[in-house]
């Protein structure tokens, strides 16, 4: 059993439920979308339009669950934890939405940003939510997305408190992975974003940033969530941020050069 394997069954049987970061180290991780199939071309042409925040690395066709990228996955419950959006608000959180899926069901893939993180670590890197073991923090921001018929809001932005000196490094390593987020944002001050305060993010967990540091901001897949609550779609199901599906696909596969 490889290593994502392993970590999906613990996630299955619930013996993990937590954030992902740093499970399964040297495969791709991804944010996972699930809607009606009379929204999913709207949600399509949504993420066509937002490929920094919204890079589909797989859909899978209404009523499936297996993931072509995760051997044997079951999407229904691969999942550490799911938020469940009715009519548009957040209701519900679930370790298993097998009793709710539907068999007109589609499931998005949207790359994540942990998938460059090992390369970051590789090049000295620090990366302070998985020394501080706790969730990458994640912060809604001023900066509108591109709407898409029902689908349109803010970008959510992750973030990563990189010192100075290796902020150039970081910017050209994530630049090799477009396909998972890719280059920051943006880099330096929060207010440029319409972020008040690091110390409370809108999901995941605040961090320590220590003198000489720079915060650096990455487009992340946790905007559709905001999409979605601009759409108020009857049902829709997401990850609960910082909590992934977790692939068989090596992160060099979405390394480009």
């Amino acid at each position: 059993m490889t290593p994502a394997e392993k970590a999906r069954q613990q996630i299955r049987i619930q013996e993990h439920t937590g954030p992902t970061a740093g499970m399964a180290s040297d495969y791709t991780q991804t944010n996972v979308v699930i809607l009606p199939e009379k929204e999913a071309a709207a949600f399509r042409e949504f993420a066509r339009l937002n490929p920094k925040s919204c890079p589909v690395l797989e859909e899978i066709p209404a009523g499936e669950w297996i993931s072509s990228l995760a051997a044997g996955s079951d999407i229904r419950s691969d999942v550490p934890k799911y938020r469940v959006y009715i009519n548009g608000e957040y209701a519900e959180q679930h370790t298993d939405i097998t009793d709710l899926w539907e068999a007109d069901f589609v499931t998005f893939l949207i790359g994540c940003s942990f998938t460059f993180e090992a390369a970051l670590i590789e090049a000295s890197v620090p990366i302070r939510h998985m020394e501080e073991h706790c969730n990458v923090p994640m912060y809604k921001t001023s900066v509108p997305t591109e709407e898409s018929l029902l689908f349109q809001g803010k970008m959510v932005v992750s973030m990563r408190s990189i010192p100075a000196a290796l902020v150039e490094t970081a910017e050209r390593i994530t630049s090799y992975y477009p396909d998972v987020h890719g280059a920051p944002v943006h880099i330096g001050s929060p207010a440029d974003l319409g972020i008040v305060d690091l110390q409370h993010p809108d999901y995941g967990d605040p961090v320590t940033i220590h003198p000489g540091e720079i915060p650096v901001f990455w487009a992340c897949g946790v905007t559709p969530q905001n999409a979605l609550l601009e759409a108020k779609l009857a049902l829709a199901i997401t990850h609960e941020p910082g909590h992934m599906f977790i692939t068989d696909q090596p992160h060099a596969a979405y390394k480009k050069t």
